[in-house]
């Protein structure tokens, strides 16, 4: 019997403008996802993922303290708690990126996991922090992750998350590989120009050299006032031979839906055997400074 696994993507646009308070851009934001899980609810999709800061504008579009106090305590906060209401409810996995503090001025770019009874299992902090280009300042707001890549066995699958920027390093995705990922989600706020090309090439070579599904999120729209580019959506779900299951649209909100068997995860595996043929003794200059 195929262990077959409903998932979903949110990609949504900014729900009002970035000047409102910010509890305002919070509910704003959480009211447009809430729709979605909601819909996610009755088409039956038992785990679901929101894009990078989803409550939130992509604010590393400039280097301003005000941000700062956008940021929520995981599992305390207001979010991660409502979250866990919601996913009981639905009995739904959830996987809620949100802008979190640690202390008192250590901040990092987390995503909260959820369990479908409501339980929340832990959390991935994003290792990769981008500080280049115009408009993507994100050392300013965030510390590297310190957790390592964990893989939370939730109701229906062992789910990986790797951040936006963290999809370029392939060295944290087959970590989550050997952590026994079978569904890896990609949260992210990527833009139309330079690696816009890399969306569709990077993650379906991780699901191949790795085995397993990718789900990658990306928000639409622009932002103002910053309008550092388009927001181009696109989220989609890679199988472990890196096809594409399913592709949203480039400019719309929307829920992005697809059915995933788990089984297929043995079937490449026993076709390919990279993690039986990996050479880990000859890889040490890998971690070398």
């Amino acid at each position: 019997m195929s262990r077959i696994v409903k998932c979903g993507l949110i990609q949504t646009s900014i729900a009002c403008g970035v000047d409102e308070p910010l509890a305002t851009i919070r509910q704003a934001n959480l009211d447009k996802t809430l729709g979605f899980i909601e819909q996610a609810a009755q088409q039956g999709v038992k785990i679901v993922c929101m894009q990078e800061i989803f409550t939130a504008p992509y604010f590393c579009a400039e280097q301003n303290p005000r941000w700062y106090d956008s940021v929520e305590r995981i599992p305390d906060g207001p979010t991660v708690q409502l979250m866990q209401e919601v996913a009981k409810r639905h009995h739904m996995v959830l996987v809620v990126p949100i802008y979190e503090e640690d202390q008192a001025g250590i901040y990092y770019n987390s995503a909260a996991v959820i369990d479908a009874d409501g339980r929340y299992l832990g959390k991935y902090r994003k290792h990769h922090i981008p500080h280049c280009l115009p408009g993507f300042w994100e050392k300013f707001y965030f510390r590297p992750g310190n957790l390592g890549y964990p893989v939370f066995d939730t109701a229906y699958a062992k789910v990986g998350v790797y951040i936006c920027y963290d999809r370029h390093f392939p060295e944290g995705a087959r970590a989550l590989g050997l952590n026994g990922a079978e569904i890896v989600f990609n949260p992210s706020a990527t833009v139309a120009g330079l690696s816009e090309y890399l969306w569709k090439l990077e993650q379906p070579a991780h699901a191949v050299a790795n085995a397993y599904f990718i789900g990658a999120i990306n928000r639409v729209g622009r932002e103002a006032p910053w309008n550092i580019g388009e927001f181009y959506g696109q989220s989609y779900f890679c199988d472990p031979r890196g096809q594409f299951l399913v592709t949203g649209s480039r400019d719309q909100d929307e829920l992005v839906v697809a059915e995933l068997d788990l089984d297929q995860i043995a079937e490449v595996r026993k076709v390919w055997q990279f993690y039986r043929d990996r050479r880990p003794d000859s890889y040490g200059a890998l971690t070398a400074p």
